[in-house]
């Protein structure tokens, strides 16, 4: 087995992690590894960095020098982009909203439609503790009541508890208009509520495809809080929204003032990709800059940080100059694009647009000054928002063959930089046993055939220990080397069974230990295990 690797995600900025990442390789080359993957963040934005990083680099590089463990660097951070993005966070996949409806008021435009979708969402009207204005409540009066002592407006607010193992949840059938931009929000209060992590506000289309996967970052113990989620209704004209608890534990939570409205400008990307079309109704298109103000959204990927993007906040308005020449309650028609963030904040760069070359290409540069690498880690994962823009469809790909086109070019800008540099990529996206599927998350249509992209000579990290029986001799069989990613924070020694699912043909010519946690206990178990089996 050639290929014994650490996948270290670490902050080299931090003094402290210097002697933390020392300690590891020096472990590791006693444990028998070889080489060294630095996940490192700042390998995105290194003309950022403060003078010190470079200074913790060299002490770093020189450890490993002396160990004889090769780093391999992490660029090219296509999925989980914020390091792409603290450079242009415009270059954020958009999703499109089409022909919202507008009403000029006072020299702005505002959305015609300010009401709730929810009429029962302040669980002001019940009926022994079935709250009304809800297609479906679970466990009334068993698990679910009404409570009017503990609320944070009106008279009421809807309690649930003893959810062990059960689901807590209202739930609501909605019209919607296709391509519109919905904000839902609610508030809630828990006492000592195990599951907390298990909560949950979104949206399923009618074709089953959710929606939303925001998490609402609740608290086993809290008081009123009010949390957000922002979605796209796409082709939808009917949804199923729900707010509560999946598999709940032991404690109590509340849910109150439940509201979903349409909304209008949050995360606006601005690119020449994703245009912005203003147009009265049944007229003239307005121009930007002469009819309305400049409109873009100061906090989009600067929440908290360069890179960062949040859930939701004030919108920016659109603001009408005199030479629109609209009067109050004129109608207008809006198309633009948005971007929403999945589970804890992830956002997912355009996988097309030129710019997002151009920027990785000139992080790569430096990455190669920096280090000199022999291989590099193509950091391609969990890509979950795609195909939606304009550049995406340029040429009328499959969402497959733009993401095969995008490993192509990724890989590409490497080797512009580097002629002899091996590569590496996670395997998810390329496998069809994997996330290389149909209606991926909110990924428009099929990312079959996204395998074809794979450069010869890419070595494939599989982490598909789920399904390794199918997924080793697909990689195997195309001809690719594979690096099995393992441990994943749980027995070290699971490494061994998977290890025997491969054959000769598979290619396995290396493991790597694969840590989530920064939990480094189990990196002597781990190579003991897979060193056995050689």
């Amino acid at each position: 087995m050639s290929r014994r690797w650490v996948y270290l995600q670490l902050n080299l900025q931090v003094e402290a992690n210097v002697a933390k990442a020392v300690a590891i390789a020096k472990r590791a080359k006693a444990a028998g590894y070889n080489s060294i993957v630095l996940a490192d963040y700042k390998l995105n934005i290194l003309d950022r960095v403060p003078r010190h990083y470079f200074r913790h680099v060299e002490q770093f590089k020189e450890s490993c020098r002396q160990l004889e463990l090769e780093i391999i660097p992490a660029v090219c951070p296509i999925g989980y982009s914020d390091g792409l993005l603290a450079h242009n966070p415009n270059l954020a996949e958009g999703l499109p909203v089409k022909d919202a409806a507008f009403v000029v008021r006072d020299g702005t435009a505002t959305l015609t439609s300010r009401e709730s979708f929810l009429p029962g969402g302040d669980f002001e009207s019940f009926r022994e503790h079935i709250a009304s204005g809800w297609n479906y409540q679970d466990f009334p009066k068993d698990a679910s009541f009404i409570d009017t002592e503990l609320k944070h407006g009106g008279r009421a607010a809807l309690r649930f508890e003893s959810l062990v193992g059960r689901n807590g949840r209202v739930i609501r059938k909605v019209a919607v208009q296709p391509y519109q931009l919905l904000h839902a929000s609610v508030w809630i209060r828990t006492d000592r509520f195990s599951t907390a992590g298990n909560m949950r506000m979104m949206a399923i289309g009618a074709d089953g495809r959710t929606l939303s996967y925001s998490n609402l970052g609740v608290k086993p113990t809290q008081g009123w809080r009010q949390h957000h989620v922002m979605f796209n209704t796409l082709d939808n004209t009917e949804i199923n929204f729900y707010v509560g608890c999946w598999n709940g534990g032991d404690g109590r939570f509340w849910l109150d003032d439940v509201r979903l409205e349409e909304s209008a400008f949050v995360n606006l990307v601005r690119r020449d990709s994703c245009p912005l079309k203003v147009q009265i109704e049944g007229g003239r298109e307005l121009r930007e800059g002469v009819d309305f103000a400049p409109l873009a959204d100061p906090k989009l990927g600067n929440v908290p940080y360069s890179g960062s993007y949040d859930v939701y906040h004030e919108p920016p308005k659109l603001r009408l100059l005199p030479a629109a020449k609209v009067s109050d309650g004129d109608r207008l028609r809006v198309s633009y694009y948005h971007t929403v963030t999945i589970y804890e904040n992830q956002v997912t760069c355009c996988l097309a647009d030129p710019e997002v070359f151009r920027v990785l290409a000139k992080q790569v540069k430096l990455v190669e000054e920096l280090f000199s690498p022999r291989t590099y880690f193509l950091s391609h994962d969990e890509i979950r928002v795609a195909d939606w823009c304009p550049a995406c469809h340029r040429d009328g790909r499959s969402a497959g063959e733009l993401l095969a086109r995008n490993i192509r070019q990724c890989a590409a800008v490497v080797r512009q930089i580097n002629r002899q540099a091996k590569l590496c990529v996670w395997s998810d996206m390329f496998d069809p046993h994997h996330n290389a599927r149909d209606k991926f998350y909110l990924v428009q249509g099929d990312l079959a055939r996204s395998w074809e992209g794979l450069p010869d000579g890419m070595t494939i990290v599989n982490w598909n220990h789920g399904q390794a029986s199918e997924s080793l001799p697909f990689f195997g069989k195309q001809g690719f080397k594979q690096v099995l990613a393992g441990y994943y924070d749980s027995d070290p020694r699971r490494i061994r069974s998977w290890l025997s699912l491969g054959d000769d043909d598979d290619g396995i010519n290396g493991v790597m230990y694969t840590t989530w946690t920064g939990n480094f206990d189990h990196l002597e178990a781990f190579a003991e295990a897979a060193w056995d089996k050689e």
